[in-house]
């Protein structure tokens, strides 16, 4: 398949994109009083609120790391094509 370098672009600057945004909210996550279990004997301990959304940043920052190398993979591909034409 031949990606154009507009659309590897874009792919790379979603991978970027994801990598900015996710981290900042896995931070806001952590730090949710719901993330944590209080009153119990089992204080501090993470709740399903946490792991739920722990597994949606990791499968998030997963895929948007495919979508960055794809996207790097068909700038290089296009540059490549581009001085070899």
């Amino acid at each position: 398949m031949v990606l154009s370098r507009g659309w590897a672009l874009f792919l790379t600057g979603v991978g970027v994109w994801t990598w900015v945004i996710w981290p900042r909210f896995a931070v806001a996550i952590w730090n949710d009083p719901r993330a944590w279990s209080t009153g119990t004997v089992a204080e501090g301990t993470p709740t399903s609120f946490l792991w739920v959304h722990a597994l949606l940043i990791a499968a998030s920052l997963a895929i948007g790391t495919t979508v960055a190398v794809l996207g790097v993979r068909g700038v290089l591909a296009a540059r490549r094509r581009r001085s070899g034409a």
